[in-house]
């Protein structure tokens, strides 16, 4: 072999080794942080920089708490990815990156993020460490317990608007709070089914504890609860000042419509598998949230600057 060759094979394994050790954070999910942690910035006092600043550190701090999370699950639930037909591709799961790899990332990732909350502009980041406990609870006594599995990851969801909130020292709304936990069961619920379809319990033991029918009535009821929450947290707390009668209105149609075609997708499509895959490349679903939220950004400016 040429000195060439063997230097660009070199090159190759060093990049597909890096590219292994970003699959192995997820980076596709750090939207999850990105998305919900910059909420509170409507509720921002001023919308100052030092604001922004606040909430985009708290961004950032979850989005690495996450990647923690993540790391250590792919490492404890090996040998249970290996029975999926999707997971069994993951970097520790299909055996690119080692298991002692993997816990020096975690490590790394800890050290991290000890650093970012040590270092930040806003308030305290207790939200943060609640997560953490949450999953490493999850991992060991709340995965085995159907419903209660969902539920405890649908905290997680709560707790980064919670993070965002803390961070300016802003109050945050109920009715927000119960709209983000019912439409993270949503998903959640629509991800069982999915894994109920096609993995079996081999990969997942609560499955056990669910089926296609449970999972079918409760995409319902919690659709429902996530619209009707919703709808009262913008009639009542959302920062709408005169104009929250047109964001209800408005919302509607908007809320409905993504509903349907997130449901269409479940039940129609056969997806669902990923959540967060879901959201971000259906077209449909990325289409109207686009418009809802410029509606939505078009009457928080007007509640915000009434001269306009």
């Amino acid at each position: 072999m040429l000195l060439s060759d063997f230097t660009e094979s070199a090159v190759r394994h060093r990049r597909g080794r890096l590219a292994d050790l970003l699959t192995l954070l997820r980076p596709l999910h750090s939207m999850k942080s990105l998305l919900l942690v910059p909420i509170a910035f409507v509720d921002a006092s001023g919308w100052t920089l030092r604001e922004l600043a606040e909430v985009g550190w708290a961004a950032a701090v979850f989005t690495v708490a996450a990647a923690c999370v993540y790391v250590a699950n792919d490492i404890t639930d090996r040998d249970r990815d290996r029975h999926h037909p999707a997971k069994r591709l993951r970097p520790i799961a299909a055996g690119r990156v080692s298991v002692r790899s993997g816990w020096l990332c975690h490590a790394g990732l800890l050290v991290l993020l000890g650093l970012l909350i040590g270092f930040a502009p806003g308030g305290p980041y207790w939200p943060v460490l609640v997560y953490l406990a949450l999953n490493i609870a999850y991992r060991y006594v709340f995965k085995q317990i159907p419903l209660l599995d969902v539920g405890v990851i649908a905290l997680g969801f709560v707790l980064r608007i919670v993070q965002g909130y803390v961070a300016i020292g802003a109050t945050v709304s109920d009715w927000l709070l119960v709209t983000v936990f019912s439409l993270a069961l949503l998903l959640l619920f629509g991800k069982r089914r999915y894994e109920l379809l096609t993995a079996g319990p081999e990969h997942r033991p609560t499955l056990r504890g669910y089926s296609v029918e449970l999972t079918n009535q409760l995409l319902p009821l919690t659709s429902v609860l996530a619209m009707v929450a919703g709808l009262a947290y913008l009639a009542t707390d959302a920062p709408f000042g005169p104009y929250r009668h047109m964001a209800v209105l408005v919302s509607a149609p908007f809320a409905l419509f993504v509903l349907f075609r997130y449901l269409q997708v479940l039940l129609v499509d056969g997806g669902g598998g990923d959540p967060v895959r879901t959201l971000l490349r259906d077209r449909v679903i990325v289409v109207l949230c686009l418009l809802w939220a410029g509606a939505l950004a078009v009457a928080l400016v007007l509640a915000r600057h009434p001269v306009l």
